[in-house]
């Protein structure tokens, strides 16, 4: 098993900084140094250079202050030729049965390439925004009946379904998706095991360390083995890779002078009141404080002082942050979702870093292109290692 690559596009807006990037507010965006708008022209220069630098996919978030990840995706699919994009979305605020037809479509015009990564919700506050007033637990079973159901009627024949929170007759997809869209799911609650166990592909978790991972990952594994199914596994992280460890903590120490007492303390309040018990793992890491932000070599919990979601950054040399990446891969994660500020930059450290380093050592197979050329991070991670140097000569 190799590892699987992808990166994140910051459909909310982008910058160098951990502070807010939201791209959406009281005041132009335009007007603030430093952010860049979430705009078709920059997506997709992000888009082309996950593609150009090997990683398999990118993800989308979903939520208030984001694009519409569905629409912003497939219009990206029209500038990249082999890119996937995994896809968050709440499964409580569309139909079960319109959700599986508008994958079947995606499939179809973008000729294969939607993940689905499913978002529960847990931060009630967000949820009522969008007119959902259901409790964390309740979601969690909504789910359940929304992926059964999606899954039912991807079978292409009449689908009934009576449940507590739907009810279909003859649910359908006429043309069903080709191939079916993995399900990425993720959920640190009891809620949420059975859930993940009974429909997830790829069971996702935040960058916690790794004896924490581990333990994840024999939950969901046991509760799967129950339900008689095999579940893969993946983990979200940041990443700060530079060509010494001296050079990727800096950067780190330099994004955390930009946060000042009030800004930490006024996120902490936030996002302690969130509903999600991953969420809450995240912010136990560090407990709100600058102190000991290194919970493990080369796992920085800094992110997680001001953003929610993932917490966690691997900083390092480009060897140090594979040597983490073949740590967590040794306890059966494959799939790593990645991103760092700002997210085109980062990108490209990673990809022209820290990718050569894990080919090298066996742990990822170079993607290739529709035309099966070797893309620009596929040539670069050849086991001979250097490029041939190219002289130019006198024309004649």
């Amino acid at each position: 098993m190799t590892v699987r690559l992808h990166w994140f596009l910051p459909t909310g807006g982008d910058g160098r900084t951990l502070v807010d990037r939201h791209a959406y507010g009281p005041n132009d965006h335009r007007a603030v140094s430093g952010v860049r708008a979430p705009d078709l022209a920059y997506l997709a220069q992000i888009a082309k250079a996950a593609e150009q630098l090997g990683f398999e996919a990118v993800l989308t978030p979903t939520g208030t202050w984001c694009e519409d990840a569905w629409l912003t995706t497939v219009a990206l699919a029209q500038h990249t030729e082999r890119l996937k994009f995994l896809v968050a979305f709440r499964p409580g605020l569309l139909s079960p049965t319109l959700a599986a037809q508008m994958a079947a479509t995606y499939q179809r015009v973008t000729r294969g390439r939607l993940l689905l990564n499913v978002v529960t919700g847990g931060d009630s506050s967000e949820q009522r925004r969008f007119g959902d007033r259901l409790d964390h637990d309740q979601r969690y079973a909504r789910t359940d009946e929304f992926l059964s159901i999606v899954r039912g009627v991807w079978q292409g024949t009449p689908y009934d379904f009576d449940g507590a929170h739907y009810q279909v007759e003859g649910g359908l997809t006429a043309l069903p998706p080709d191939p079916l869209p993995p399900l990425f799911f993720g959920g640190s609650s009891a809620a949420a095991g059975p859930v993940a166990a009974r429909h997830a592909d790829v069971y996702l978790t935040w960058g916690e360390p790794p004896a924490q991972v581990r333990e994840k990952i024999d939950w969901i594994r046991g509760l799967a083995e129950r339900e008689g199914r095999t579940v893969r596994f993946g983990i979200r992280l940041h990443t700060i890779s530079r060509d010494s460890s001296a050079e990727a903590w800096a950067v780190a120490h330099r994004l955390l002078d930009d946060l000042d007492a009030d800004t930490v303390a006024a996120a902490q309040a936030a996002l302690g009141r969130s509903e999600s018990v991953g969420q809450q793992r995240m912010l136990a890491l560090h407990g709100g404080s600058r102190a000991d932000l290194e919970i493990y070599p080369n796992l920085w919990a800094g992110v997680g002082l001001v953003r929610g979601g993932a917490g966690t950054a691997l900083v390092g040399s480009h060897a140090e942050v594979a040597d983490r990446i073949e740590e967590y891969h040794a306890l059966g994660v494959e799939h790593f979702v990645l991103s760092g500020y700002p997210h085109l930059e980062e990108a490209y450290w990673f990809g022209e870093g820290v990718v050569p380093e894990l080919a090298a050592r066996g742990l990822w197979a170079p993607a290739t292109s529709s035309g099966g050329v070797p893309t620009a991070a596929s040539a670069s991670a050849t086991a001979s290692g250097a490029a041939p140097l190219l002289v130019a000569g006198g024309g004649r």
